[in-house]
């Protein structure tokens, strides 16, 4: 079918396929389309032992590719993609995933998404470890990894459109030389939201073979899609082979097998009797959240809503279609990744069509959803369509929309300063219509697209707004909006969000039930144990391609009687023997941990040399931790009360709503800086957020150039 278009090639490498052996290809794909630049890197015996793959070769490689002052849109800043040595087994379920790392837009320190689709698996079995692409394009380009040719081509595409609902299914058609090829092209893409923002989105495809169509998962956090179109790549394809049980050259196939067949009766046994994943996804969560005050709601102010009903998965289940299973690749019997098919859009360039919408999951019915007070089912899969094909991180969008909506009930914002968009919680015409700027680039979606951080800035310098209030109601940790979860009442959670790496993202941490529901974390040294193990574990996940839900989501019954529980050690075990079936490589659990751990310490020692990373970056906005207004503290008042007289030793009877806003704010800040203490000793970082020259030793990552990092700072 490629004699449909116009193929320009710019640049040509031809390249010898390397097989896959025991989930490594032993060699990595470096790109720069500044000068068409095209070669093969070895991956390292180093590499493997200290990074693993995944978010490690990610940080490694992004590491050596920049300097000191690299900023997010310097040619040499990088978008580097790698699956992980376990990414591309069909035996285990949740296995297709892939890691992408760049300096971040609106962080500007790494960000880092873990995303389904076949686009990482496809990338190892072309023959790749990882994906690197550096420079700035002098035209938009197309990249072109071609497993089966052994040639890899740097294309200008004059046809090709830009977002990714046309884009992706262009490529793939133009690209399939049969039907049967289709199943194995993968595309990362964009849209033109990513050209006008900072919360970019990239689009990884899977060909699903029941809808004979085209379907996407998102790495969104940070914007990668953003660096991505600032390089003027419009999409990479990659043309790989049909998916066999050994793809991925396991060193023990029996042993995976046997580990793969048992979690995968888990899931069948299980699933119908705890989450429904299978039926429902992740918007089970919808429901839950709401009956324990964490489902945020207007800016996060509240945690419930009444209406909340008509978005809960109940809902979504009756959307979704194409029965089960339903998930986004080979062999995952949890089959979470739902959709909507021939969904009519009602407004924007698209107004008419009928489209596949992928999802929503929990975290974008949240936020598109509730916390801009829109409970309008069609409304939020209008927005997360338009999201997914502008290239538009949802988590980003709907967190910005809600402040914008504050401010907008606040009075900082009005009529003339939206340019006409009547931003009053609820409005789920302006709230798309903002969207639609962005993707034109155009109007207050052009100021709204920069990220609430940024427009903190503009609304106190430019419209005179009070910087504090600004602070307070602007939900994002280090420029990151954050994720759907009240952390009020969790102190664990706020340092979950708070004291990563990247920004406030629940893939480190999730300790609310740990901590505020089932009150097992109690002390400071509990909660800064938890926030050890649990972002240390959940970071192994993003270095060997695994997908986290199949660990937590789906839980045998015989896992109450555990020591530790909400480990799921079973689960950990068979991690153990996934891990050492593939690789070959013996581990225990503990290994696991000290794998993840020094990643998550090269990373943050990254945050330092790029700027980054000290204590001061570690504080969360107070909406994240307590009551900014009266309005909220009222909508709690016995609740609150109960603390000052309880936890504060505060009288609350004679004071006013700010006195006891006052009061019970300082007992809260307190304890995070609290808080911070305990976590920094444990992971074994000065007070002020530094990995220090032991821990690095222990860790065996005392490399010249990163102690060189540290002692500039110590």
């Amino acid at each position: 079918m490629t004699d449909k278009i116009t193929r320009h090639v710019l640049a040509e490498f031809p390249y010898q396929r390397s097989p896959v052996e025991r989930g490594y290809t032993n060699q990595t794909l470096y790109i720069n389309v500044s000068d068409y630049t095209i070669a093969a890197r070895p991956v390292t015996d180093f590499m493997k032992e200290k990074f693993i793959g995944g978010r490690g070769f990610d940080l490694w490689l992004l590491w050596n590719a920049v300097k000191d002052t690299t900023r997010w849109n310097d040619p040499e800043n990088e978008v580097v993609i790698s699956p992980g040595p376990c990414s591309g087994v069909t035996q285990y379920p949740g296995s297709g995933k892939s890691i992408v790392a760049t300096i971040s837009p609106t962080t500007h320190v790494v960000t880092d998404c873990n995303v389904g689709g076949h686009f990482g698996p496809q990338l190892k079995f072309a023959g790749w470890d990882a994906l690197e692409l550096q420079g700035i394009a002098d035209r938009d380009v197309i990249v072109v990894i071609d497993g089966p040719a052994g040639k890899v081509t740097i294309e200008e595409l004059p046809e090709a459109p830009t977002d990714t609902h046309l884009l992706g299914a262009w490529l793939t058609e133009a690209l399939a030389e049969t039907p049967e090829d289709r199943y194995v092209i993968s595309t990362v893409t964009t849209g033109t939201g990513a050209e006008h923002t900072l919360i970019g989105c990239l689009n990884f495809s899977l060909f699903d073979r029941k809808r004979n169509d085209i379907r996407y998962k998102q790495a969104a956090r940070g914007g990668p899609g953003t660096v991505f179109r600032h390089k003027r790549i419009k999409a990479v394809v990659v043309i790989g082979f049909p998916v066999k049980g050994t793809s991925v050259a396991p060193a023990d196939p029996e042993r995976l097998a046997r580990v793969g067949a048992k979690m995968q009766r888990e899931v069948h046994e299980y699933d119908p009797k705890q989450n429904r994943m299978r039926n429902r996804g992740t918007p089970y969560l919808v429901h839950i959240m709401n009956a324990y005050d964490l489902l945020p709601v207007h800016n996060f102010k509240f945690g419930a809503h009444p209406d909340h009903v008509k978005i809960m998965a109940d809902v979504w289940e009756a959307r979704f279609t194409q029965g089960l299973p339903d998930g986004c690749w080979y062999g995952c019997t949890l089959a979470c990744a739902h959709a909507v098919d021939g969904f009519e859009l009602r407004t924007g360039p698209y107004q008419g069509q009928r489209v596949i919408v992928d999802g929503p999951e929990y975290e974008t019915v949240g936020a598109l959803g509730s916390d801009c007070g829109i409970f309008d089912p069609d409304a939020i899969l209008e927005l997360n369509f338009y999201c997914d094909t502008y290239g538009i991180d949802t988590i980003s969008f709907g967190n910005l929309t809600a402040f914008v909506m504050e401010c907008y009930e606040a009075g900082i914002l009005n009529l003339e300063r939206t340019g006409g968009l009547d931003l009053h919680f609820g409005n789920a015409a302006a709230a798309l219509e903002l969207l639609h700027q962005m993707g034109r680039g155009e109007g207050f979606g052009l100021i709204a697209g920069q990220g609430v951080r940024r427009m903190k800035q503009i609304f106190a310098e430019e419209y005179g707004a009070d910087p504090a209030f600004l602070w307070d109601i602007g939900v994002e940790v280090k420029g990151m909006e954050q994720s759907m979860y009240m952390s009020k009442e969790s102190l664990a959670q706020q340092g979950g969000y708070a004291l990563t790496n990247k920004g406030p993202q629940h893939d480190e941490a999730w300790l609310i039930f740990m901590d505020q529901v089932n009150n097992q974390i109690p002390t400071f040294e509990d909660k800064a144990e938890a926030l050890h193990y649990f972002p240390m574990w959940r970071t192994w996940f993003g270095l060997c391609g695994f997908c986290k839900l199949l660990w937590n989501d789906v839980i045998p019954p015989s896992n109450k009687y555990s020591q530790e529980p909400a480990k799921i050690p079973e689960h950990v075990a068979n991690y153990v023997e996934v891990f050492s079936a593939v690789t070959g490589r013996e581990v225990t659990k503990e290994d696991l941990i000290r794998m993840s751990e020094a990643v998550y310490n090269f990373q943050r020692v990254f945050n330092w040399r790029l700027g980054g990373g000290s204590r001061k970056d570690d504080i969360p906005p107070y909406r994240a931790v307590g009551p900014v207004t009266k309005e909220e503290y009222e909508s709690r008042q016995e609740r609150y009360d109960k603390q000052l007289r309880e936890l504060v030793g505060v009288d609350p009877t004679s004071l006013t709503t700010e006195e006891k806003m006052a009061a019970l704010r300082q007992y809260r800040e307190g304890r995070y800086q609290q808080l911070m203490d305990a976590v920094y000793k444990r992971r074994g970082w000065t007070p002020n957020a530094l990995p220090t020259l032991e821990k690095l030793h222990e860790l065996g990552i005392d490399l010249p150039e990163v102690v060189e990092v540290v002692k500039r700072y110590l």
